[in-house]
């Protein structure tokens, strides 16, 4: 015998009412993140020693900037998630876990916005 209602067996929500779209999303992004970093890598090596037109034709690539602006969406979200998860489990005063995970937010909001307007700037500058 269950004691869950039909209703909640439907949806597949757990006890935290969330289900898994959350455990989902940072697994999703935590498998995005490999090849993004790896393209990111790649940029990187093939930087080093080359003279400044050169590197700024590479980064002013539209493929390399949406490559990185990807990256930069995709980390800053995994790191929303994963610091989400610490603060959920770690500060047991409601009113500080409220106000942590609001700063959480505005920092990897921050984050994100920083990356993409320098990716955006290096882009845009050759």
């Amino acid at each position: 015998m269950s004691l869950r209602t039909p209703l909640s067996k439907v949806r597949g929500l757990g006890s935290a009412k969330d289900g898994t779209e959350h455990w989902w999303h940072q697994r999703v992004t935590a498998v995005a993140n490999i090849p993004l970093v790896l393209i990111f890598a790649f940029v990187l090596i093939n930087s080093v020693g080359k003279p400044h037109a050169e590197v700024a034709a590479l980064l002013g690539s539209p493929l390399v900037v949406i490559a990185l602006l990807m990256m930069i969406g995709s980390i800053t979200w995994h790191m929303r998630l994963g610091m989400q998860v610490i603060i959920e489990d770690y500060i047991s005063s409601e009113g500080r876990k409220i106000a942590a995970l609001m700063a959480n937010t505005f920092f990897c909001a921050a984050m994100a916005v920083a990356g993409g307007f320098a990716i955006l700037k290096l882009g845009f500058a050759s």
